[in-house]
């Protein structure tokens, strides 16, 4: 991999003298709006055009959102190079960032949001998804990469209403209100509103979500601004962990309209309390301060039935369960420095930040008691439905049975804080060569209280990571970077959730993932931007001797592989982005590769997305995503097929403040399965299913 790295480094470098053939032909181009790269983001927290990030990023805007019908993070995913969607057992956001999978890496505003939900989309001004290790600007965790969701902000001298009502062919509903008004010449307030009536193609699913976030702005100065939000999030569905898979280990397509589940105990409750308060102060012409805090109050409940077993010849099923409660409160206080300035010729970008985080989560599971056996554990013939209704139901043996979720599994009460300071400049040594050097500390402190009445013991640890980032740009062209980088990140021993750290691991020091990456940004024309990456992913584990305890192993494992990425305007009237990846990983042993490869990790993923404008009122899009073959378990014995999946939409403008739009999902009514947990809970997609939305403004 490192010879691969070198000779496509060397091939990009060399391309430089061909594209500086074209030099003159692009000074000519009057340049009417930015360059697509160069708009900032949000979660670089410096003012770089991402253009000089060397770092893989991506953004989605809010009108690219409403455009394409997207209501989840996951839809986002899928149009995404270097990511793909993990089931998450059902009940919550979760990607796999370059091969690593995460339910914590979630951002709002730069602040942490890592409890395990399905984050809405309402009041999101962009959604910015960000690949490899990111411990400098982020700390532990960033392990494969983060995603960030920018919150709309109330807009002094706006005044407006934007509305979305939406309804799909399965019965679902969709409104939201995002509205603004100026009340004085130094503030306002916006308010988004959102209101949600789940349903889909599957038995008993149903569900609704609520969301309420006011927003107000105050210019406290000339110099001086201070933003406020409240979030309240309320969201409630059937939970449905998918169908098994069969001998050959691919899920069992005759299966596809069955839902392995309780119809009235596979749910999922969320409510959650986001306050946020953010101040900006320009101190001098060239010195940015940026100052939030955040507090989150979190409380979920998760109950499920999931298939746990299969045996094919016999069409019997087993099913397992649980019930899951998470209280969570998160607290973080952050702020940062930017100073623009020189010393001689060089030019200095310069962040120095601090944050600090004080984390309260009490997590516990119960594990259900069948009364047929007493185990947590029933078998049942495959039909449909499954015969368990409500706490009770019919046995593969034909026997009447009970249950009750009252087998302790676990309780763990945490605390946890966190200090961190970081440092970054971004040094312009010439025109043409740019240089970023960083570092960030960490002191990672956390106490578990292990509340199970057999144990009732308490277990701390303190971790003290340095996580450094270095890169290096050359800028042969003003719309063209080479870059170059490298950077580490951590994650604690008590995993990206902090549940616990039983065992041996309050003796383990973190994992470490290292990444070197280097790629091309080149803004060809405007409005118009390529970007290509390569990449390898490097994991290292303490891990206690097999043979001896007092000694420790450390396991290395690899993932490396490629992106590409095309967005723009082809010509006036048509939009194109178009994105492709390659993976390529192996899992380690202590005795060296083993030659398997990680879960969910498909070698290729590609995407599409073409918008024809054929008039002023009248447009088209047409797009389709490809995931290749990827194993559903560490083991290799259970695979996810691949599949191509084709999406389309339609849009008229009936004025100048009315929009009818339509949007198609799987074209070709293909059954495919997106993604897995485990070997016998393999998610069903979506049949062909349309959405009709009026998207309007007054």
């Amino acid at each position: 991999m490192k010879f691969r790295l070198s000779l496509i480094a060397s091939a990009i470098l060399m391309s430089q003298t061909a594209l500086a053939q074209d030099t003159e032909e692009v000074e000519r181009i009057e340049v009417k709006g930015k360059y697509l790269s160069v708009s900032e983001s949000n979660s670089i927290k410096t003012p770089t055009p991402i253009i000089d990030v060397p770092q893989s990023l991506t953004i989605m805007t809010a009108e690219e959102i409403s455009e394409r019908g997207i209501r989840s993070v996951g839809e986002i995913i899928n149009y995404t190079p270097g990511v793909n969607t993990s089931q998450g057992e059902g009940h919550r956001d979760s990607i796999v960032f370059r091969g690593i999978r995460s339910t914590a890496d979630f951002y709002l505003d730069g602040n942490r949001d890592d409890v395990q939900y399905y984050r809405p989309l309402y009041n999101v001004e962009q959604v910015e998804i960000l690949r490899g290790p990111n411990a400098l600007l982020f700390g532990r965790g960033g392990t494969g990469g983060i995603l960030n969701r920018v919150s709309k902000k109330a807009d002094i001298g706006g005044e407006f209403t934007d509305y979305t009502v939406s309804f799909n062919s399965f019965g679902g509903l969709y409104t939201a209100i995002d509205t603004n008004v100026t009340t004085d010449y130094d503030s306002a307030v916006r308010i988004n509103l959102m209101y949600e009536s789940l349903d889909n193609h599957r038995d008993f699913f149903d569900g609704e979500r609520y969301g309420f976030n006011p927003t107000a702005r105050f210019e406290l100065s000339d110099n001086t601004t201070l933003d406020l939000s409240y979030e309240y999030v309320n969201h409630h569905r059937f939970i449905d962990r998918g169908i098994p898979t069969g001998a050959d280990g691919r899920p069992v397509e005759a299966f596809e309209d069955i839902v392995f589940a309780d119809p009235q105990d596979n749910y999922s409750d969320l409510e959650a309390h986001l306050f946020r308060a953010a101040a900006t102060h320009q101190f001098s012409d060239n010195l940015k301060g940026n100052f939030s805090a955040f507090y989150g109050d979190y409380d979920k409940v998760y109950a499920n039935l999931y298939a746990s077993g299969y045996d094919p010849e016999t069409q019997i099923v087993e099913l397992d369960g649980y019930i899951d409660y998470t209280v969570r409160d998160n607290l973080i206080l952050s702020g940062n420095l930017v100073g623009q300035f020189e010393t001689g010729s060089i030019g200095h970008t310069l962040i120095i930040g601090t944050e600090f985080i004080s984390t309260d989560s009490d997590q516990s599971r119960f594990n259900p008691v069948f009364s047929t056996n007493g185990s947590d554990r029933e078998t049942f013939t495959v039909q449909r439905p499954i015969s368990v209704n409500g706490y009770a139901g019919v046995n593969a043996n034909g026997q009447n049975f009970t249950y009750s979720y009252s087998d302790f599994n676990d309780d763990t009460r945490v605390n946890l804080e966190v200090f961190s300071l970081y440092v970054q400049d971004e040094i312009a040594l010439s025109e043409h060569l740019d240089l970023v050097l960083g570092a960030r500390f960490d002191q990672f402190d956390i106490e578990v209280f292990n509340a199970d009445p057999a144990v009732l013991e308490t277990r701390s640890r303190t971790d003290n990571e340095v996580s450094p980032r270095a890169g290096i740009i050359y800028k042969p062209m003003e719309n063209i970077s080479l870059y170059a980088s490298y950077s580490r990140s951590f994650l604690p021993r008590s995993g990206e959730q902090y549940a616990d750290i039983n065992g041996n691991n309050d003796q383990l020091d973190p994992d470490t993932y290292s990444n070197r990456e280097i790629g091309i940004k080149w803004d060809f024309a405007p409005r118009v931007s390529f970007t290509a990456a390569i990449f390898e992913n490097e994991q290292s584990s303490p891990q206690v001797a097999d043979n001896d305890p007092a000694t420790l192993d450390v396991i290395d494992s690899d993932i490396s592989g490629f992106e590409l990425q095309f967005k723009g305007e082809v010509t006036r009237d048509w939009h194109l982005t178009v994105n492709y990846s390659n993976l390529d990983g192996e899992i380690m042993s202590r005795t060296g590769p083993t030659g398997r490869v990680p879960r969910e990790v498909p070698e290729q993923t590609f995407s599409i997305w073409n918008t024809y404008q054929f008039s002023h009122d009248f447009g088209v899009a047409l797009g389709a995503t490809y995931q290749d073959e990827s194993f559903i378990d560490n083991g290799n014995t259970a695979v996810l097929p691949s599949y191509t999946r084709i999406d389309a939409s339609a849009f008229y403008q009936i004025s100048d403040t009315l929009r009818l739009q339509l949007n198609i999902e799987n074209l070709t009514d293909e059954l495919y399965f997106p993604n897995a947990h485990a070997t016998h809970q393999a998610t069903v997609g979506a049949p062909l299913n349309a959405t009709v939305s009026l998207v309007g403004t007054f």
